[in-house]
């Protein structure tokens, strides 16, 4: 990449000048004509993109100005499709022996270069027009300095860690628990209602963990403006311990399962984010009435669903306030500050200018603060311009488009580069969990992440994440260790990336295929939230078919003909737990761009191709599936591939030693991998996440685990490691003894099945382990001292198979 910074317009066109000035290296000299032209248009490109680059620092642009960067938007996405395809059939091999079919396919992909060379020319002609339009509307004169920005406040981290929005809430939090709390022994429903951006969620789960633990059962779910309430209600299931019923498939089957379980229990239920009266009355009949004092929390900011949730006792509706002034200062002053006592004398009136604006609504405040917040050099000027920007009626009167407003601001302070990274998450459904893995390498593969330095894009994508976390744009889920694993979207800014998406065309939000015939230009990305029902050929074909990432989420059983995706770089697949269909991949195989390719699918079949070659650009495979009817043979032969996740029960694929480029491999089919594969492994010396695990009851032999050992041994660069696998007698444990000299870095050790007969000794080495399992026959004192001394020790589980032993004494001072 040309350029370690990506906005949202440059996102397209610095992908397109690298491909143009290679069309220009010794490698294309032989093509003249297209040479020519591919010359006048980077020169053309390059003098468009400086004002594009001026543009994206700008919040509000004069309409001509606008319309024009949107021409060149879509022209530019149009040019990459066209030189992607060009150099493909350029760079294509021949691979039919024979001077005949060499022949025949030579004339036929030359009157294929043919074509598109004709299509350059026209492309040119295109940017020639541009540039005559923006000499006609004096585009240049429409565009005005502004400002540049600067880097995140490194305090912001811990401000949002010492905070976390909870200023205020000890008082509503008892008065809920006091509410929930009494001496009822009969089934009660508590609403909290209120305004988006109140902090409903937030005082729920506080709720939710003080009071949880004397229930027999709980579970928190969340809810959206469109559920899909078969799966809401499998998730319940899932959360409250019960598994998944391979025979309550249907609705009633899943809510009587629900009552059954609940029946005789204490539980408590917290339902977060209701929206609509119907789905709370198919919801609400898996509570069953009893007598065990069980209780159900809903959270909404519809008056009508909380009445209705309560039976229409008003008595168990809890309706939430603004944060009252002192609170509103002190969230504010923590978060900008870093101490709810320190305001610079020079602040404090516009402090409490910008706090009366925000009218006590805790996500305007935290938005506003963690924007001031992240200003290296601050003066009351600046500040007094951004508090301009507000609406002029939020103080009395706070409404989704003056929210917007305050999110706005946000955005426009956000660095180049992390904006198309934000506008992203539109492809993920509403409350949706998003881990940080999958948007990461999502990032990667549209272009998003870029290197001037060579440093490893996944370590740079992950500290986007990360900034996003910082600035409270995106709330953490699943912390590890101090590590954010998954994320979540607030309602209100997925709301405002939505328009936003709308308004640059940069993704497509649709529930079914009709929604598409509204859309002003072409479609670019696509996420999909059906919940049945397909779409003709010809739909696809003029809708679909410059599609750059697809995204589905939903249950229809009818996924789209891949064969129309010629742009496709990244393909999502997830289907609800429980359904039982059949993936058709047999077409990605002319897919020629795509680099990220995931399905999640726990209950369906995967149909692929039988070669897969030829997606040359592939660098993440992921199939979390039931089975495949064959795996392809040649993936081995994917030179770019870094993340491999295989299907259940999936062998190590044969010639594995050949994908020196992999760095994440989980394998399930351990137990029938041949030992060539397993010995192979030791030939990915990129490694640095392993999974492997055996089929339910197999067990490896004892020469299988000789060369897994010895391969893990050569991976120096090794950081996670999970062995789900037994092995078939004891003493399989010495092999491992040497694990410690080869793999410095590890940080994360998983063993759950391998038994040693007490805690190894050179498990004391592994400086860097955070997280550790082991299966041990006996836990002896001076194991517990090792494992106290380990420096980076976090989370550690420790099966004990001598349950008679005696006590074990901790000294203190340790971990």
């Amino acid at each position: 990449m040309p350029s370690a910074i990506v906005s949202v317009t440059a996102g397209v066109m610095n992908p397109l000048l690298g491909k143009l000035t290679k069309l220009l290296s010794e490698e294309y000299k032989k093509l003249t004509g297209v040479r020519k032209q591919a010359s006048f248009l980077r020169d053309e490109l390059s003098a468009m993109k400086a004002l594009l680059d001026k543009m994206e620092l700008m919040d509000n642009l004069d309409p001509s100005a606008k319309n024009w960067r949107n021409h060149v938007r879509e022209m530019s996405y149009d040019m990459e499709n066209c030189i992607d395809e060009f150099m493909h059939h350029i760079d294509r091999p021949h691979a039919k022996a024979g001077f005949v079919n060499k022949m025949a396919e030579f004339l036929t992909t030359l009157r294929k270069r043919h074509m598109i060379a004709n299509k350059i020319k026209e492309l040119k002609v295109l940017a020639v027009e541009a540039s005559a339009r923006r000499e006609r509307y004096k585009v240049d004169d429409c565009v005005d300095s502004s400002p540049g920005f600067v880097a995140i406040d490194p305090r912001i981290s811990v401000i949002y860690i010492e905070t976390a929005g909870l200023v205020g809430i000890d008082g509503p939090r008892e008065e809920l628990v006091s509410l929930l709390m009494d001496l009822e022994r009969k089934l009660k429903v508590v609403s909290i209602v209120g305004f988006g951006g109140l902090g409903k969620t937030t005082l729920a789960k506080q709720v939710y963990d003080k009071i949880g633990g004397q229930f027999n059962s709980k579970a928190f779910v969340s809810v959206s403006q469109k559920p899909d309430v078969k799966s809401l209600l499998i998730g319940l299931q899932r959360k409250l311990g019960m598994g998944e019923s391979s025979h309550a498939h249907e609705l009633q089957d899943i809510v009587d399962r629900l009552r059954e379980y609940l029946r005789h229990k204490r539980y408590f239920i917290l339902v977060d984010d209701l929206w609509d009266e119907s789905a709370w009355n198919i919801i609400s009949c898996a509570f069953p009435e009893n007598i065990n004092g069980s209780r159900v929390m809903v959270t909404t900011r519809l008056d009508n669903v909380a009445v209705m949730a309560c039976h229409n006792n008003r008595a168990c509706i809890y309706r939430m306030k603004h944060l009252e002034e002192q609170d509103s200062r002190r969230l504010f002053f923590n978060r900008v500050f870093g101490s709810e006592n320190v305001c610079p004398p020079q602040f404090k009136e516009i402090s409490a200018e910008i706090l009366k604006k925000c009218g006590g609504l805790p996500l305007a405040i935290i938005t506003i603060a963690s924007l001031l917040a992240s200003h290296e050099t601050r003066s009351p000027n600046e500040w007094d311009i951004i508090k301009n920007s507000f609406g002029a009626k939020f103080a009395t009167k706070p409404t989704l488009e003056e929210m917007r407003g305050i999110l706005n601001l946000s955005y426009i302070h956000l660095p180049v580069h992390l904006r198309p990274c934000l506008l992203y998450l539109g492809m993920y459904p509403e409350d949706d969990e998003i881990m940080r893995n999958d948007l990461v390498r999502q990032w990667i593969s549209e272009g998003f992440v870029g290197s001037s330095h060579k440093a490893d894009l996944d370590d740079i994508a992950k500290s986007y994440f990360n900034e996003l976390i910082n600035r409270s744009l995106i709330q953490p889920v699943d912390t590890i260790a101090g590590e954010v694993l998954s994320c979540r979207v607030h309602d209100m800014l997925l709301d405002f990336i939505l328009s936003k998406n709308t308004e640059d065309n940069f993704i497509s939000v649709a529930y079914n295929y009709e929604d598409l015939h509204s859309c002003e230009y072409k479609v670019r990305r696509l996420s999909l939230k059906s919940s049945g029902g397909g779409a003709t050929s010809g739909t696809l074909a003029t809708s679909m078919s410059q599609v750059r990432s697809y995204a589905w989420f939903g249950k229809s059983e009818c996924t789209p003909p891949l064969s129309l995706f010629k742009y496709l770089r990244v393909l999502v697949f997830r289907f609800p737990n429980g359904m039982d269909t059949t993936v058709d991949l047999t077409a990605i195989g002319h897919l020629f761009l795509l680099r990220y390719l995931k399905v999640l699918a726990e209950s369906a079949e995967v149909a692929l191709p039988t070669e897969i070659q030829g997606l040359a650009y592939l660098e993440t495979l992921e199939l979390v599936c039931r089975s495949t009817e064959s795996f392809p043979l040649d993936i081995s032969r994917l030179a770019n591939l870094i993340h491999l996740v295989l299907p259940k029960g999936t062998v190590l694929p044969k010639g594995i030693q050949n994908m020196k480029s992999v760095r994440t491999l989980c394998c399930s089919g351990m137990s029938e991998s041949s030992l060539e594969e397993i010995v192979g492994l030791s030939e990915l010396t990129n490694l640095k996440e392993l999974k492997l695990s055996a089929g339910y009851g197999q067990s490896l032999t004892a020469e299988c685990v000789s060369a897994l050992v010895s391969s893990i041994g050569m991976l120096r660069d090794l950081k996670y490691l999970i062995l789900n696998c037994k092995n078939e007698r004891d003493g399989s444990h010495r092999h491992m003894d040497s694990l410690v000299n080869h793999s410095p870095r590890l940080q994360v050790l998983y063993l759950p099945k391998w038994n040693f007969v007490r805690v190894p000794k050179w498990i004391g080495e592994l400086r860097c382990i955070r997280m550790l399992s082991l299966r041990v026959v006996h836990l002896l004192s001076d194991a517990v001292r090792v494992l106290g001394e380990l420096p980076s020790l976090f989370f550690v589980v420790l099966h004990v198979l001598d349950v008679s032993q005696d006590k074990v004494v901790v000294s203190t001072g340790r971990f």
